[in-house]
């Protein structure tokens, strides 16, 4: 594989979700029924699920994915990452072709969710990565939501609803300034555990 960043604007998301209850099967599989995912490739297994096509589309998925297991009420997190522009990055190009019409918005729109999230974003093979990050930190205090720093990542707090929206816009700002860029993120809702 070339050591070069990739010229395809598929975007992807790689992530593994936790309910912490003993009904956990039951919760994922129902969750995965109820979230439509035809505008996106997927592939899970034992440890994660991968879905790729365009941005818009594996944001919808994924924000239905949390939404529709946390109004479960039990405590879930998930974790995962988002890239574009990786390397070698074109199989299932027929994604790419889709109408940027989100499938799961109408939906998961009435569901309001309180939850925590962490992320980083690593805008990869510019020198001034750090004026980026920095710059997508400050605009997220405008975003609907609460921002704290925390070691490593940035903290964001609130409807999960204006968390996404605000992943989605620091992520595609980000993208659209360099080729290949990923971001880690965390979220929790129904914690019983209180922020301190």
């Amino acid at each position: 594989m070339s050591n070069y960043c990739g010229t395809s604007r598929i975007a992807g998301c790689q992530f593994s979700l936790h309910p912490m209850s003993d009904r956990f099967v039951d919760i994922i599989l129902s969750t995965l029924e109820e979230v439509d995912t035809s505008k996106v490739w997927k592939n899970t297994d034992d440890v994660s699920t991968c879905i790729r096509g365009k941005m818009v589309h594996v944001f919808d998925v994924t924000k239905a994915i949390f939404l529709h297991a946390a109004k479960t009420g039990e405590h879930v997190a998930m974790n995962g990452t988002f890239s574009i522009g990786c390397p070698g990055d074109s199989d299932a190009d027929v994604y790419m072709d889709e109408t940027d019409t989100p499938l799961n918005e109408e939906k998961v729109k009435s569901i309001s969710q309180v939850a925590g999230c962490k992320f980083s974003l690593y805008p990869l093979g510019r020198e001034d990565y750090m004026d980026k990050i920095y710059e997508q930190i400050d605009l997220s205090k405008h975003r609907n939501v609460k921002v704290t720093s925390t070691h490593y990542a940035t903290r964001l707090d609130g409807d999960v609803h204006n968390l996404f929206q605000a992943l989605y816009e620091s992520f595609k700002l980000i993208q659209d300034q360099v080729s290949h860029v990923t971001m880690t993120f965390s979220l929790s809702a129904n914690s019983p555990t209180n922020q301190a």
